[in-house]
């Protein structure tokens, strides 16, 4: 039996505030568009099954693993990649606070605790913890990742 190949959907996406021409297969993640047809790289590839964080967007803000996320599902959508943001409070918290060490988690954690903030304002302690623990570190604590949460919400006007 001969298998018809998937055909590719063409279709306008907003991305970080711009709408953008797609094309696409039915079964493509959203990761694979993001990175292979739009050169958005801050999304990283790291489980493909949504337990890693590393390929964290919001979506419609709320975060979503773009691993586990078709592409198709993200129609009418308004995504926001780690590229979308600029100067944000957090992203100044975690240099502030060295929340990182090899990089690469960092823009999924970033979009995590981006939207958590947008959420939950004034967070508890364990709202942070909870939502952290969605992301994974292995290069470091999450001591440092948790005082940048701490020091927006400190420094909030």
């Amino acid at each position: 039996m001969i298998q018809k190949p998937y055909t590719k959907i063409s279709v306008p996406i907003e991305i970080n505030g711009e709408v953008r021409q797609v094309d696409f297969r039915p079964a493509d993640t959203l990761l694979s568009v993001l990175r292979n047809q739009l050169s958005l790289t801050g999304p990283k590839l790291g489980c493909l099954n949504g337990d890693c964080g590393a390929c964290s967007v919001i979506v419609n803000d709320t975060v979503y693993k773009s691993c586990i996320m078709l592409a198709i599902e993200a129609i009418d959508a308004k995504i926001t990649t780690i590229e979308g943001l600029h100067d944000t409070p957090i992203q100044k918290a975690f240099v502030k606070h060295f929340a990182f060490q090899c990089g690469y988690c960092t823009p999924g954690f970033i979009m995590n605790c981006h939207a958590l903030l947008q959420k939950y304002p004034q967070p508890t302690y364990d709202v942070i913890k909870e939502w952290l623990s969605s992301n994974i570190c292995r290069c470091t604590c999450y001591q440092e990742i948790e005082e940048a949460v701490l020091d927006v919400i400190e420094n909030r006007e």
